[in-house]
């Protein structure tokens, strides 16, 4: 399967899987996936300028309003995951996109997205993502 082309601003950080992350049945439990995804934006973010004091120095927040995960083959203990992640849309929410490849079969283990909605410091929701982060970001 070709590998699809990546966006010259995605960001990619390899995690070694440890044994707490693991089932009993020797497997990386699913819901571990989010917390390598969770790392991956946090690198995406600081990238650009966005890492989380510099969002609250902004007067804003950001939170996660939906995600959409498919897996496709399961991570084990002392596996290598290649995590990527980069932007797609930017408003009104923030799309951020990831894959986790298994680095030593060299294929993928899943793919999933997240939406990202912003808030004031007060936690009113905004109907679009501010000047101030669209300023930041590769694509708007």
């Amino acid at each position: 399967m070709s590998r699809p082309q990546r966006p010259d601003h995605a960001v990619s950080l390899d995690l070694k899987v440890a044994f707490h992350q693991c089932d009993p049945l020797g497997v990386v439990w699913h819901g571990r996936y989010f917390e390598f995804f969770e790392a991956a934006r946090m690198e995406l973010m600081a990238s650009r300028g966005l890492d989380v004091p510099e969002i609250r120095a902004l007067g804003l927040r950001m939170f996660v309003t939906e995600v959409r995960c498919r897996y496709m083959t399961p991570l084990s203990f002392g596996d290598t995951a290649r995590v990527t992640a980069w932007f797609g849309e930017v408003t009104p929410l923030i799309r951020v996109s990831y894959d986790i490849r298994h680095v030593e079969r060299d294929s993928w283990s899943s793919r999933a997205t997240t939406m990202l909605a912003t808030t004031d410091d007060a936690g009113t929701l905004l109907t679009r993502t501010p000047d101030a982060i669209l300023d930041r970001l590769p694509v708007h």
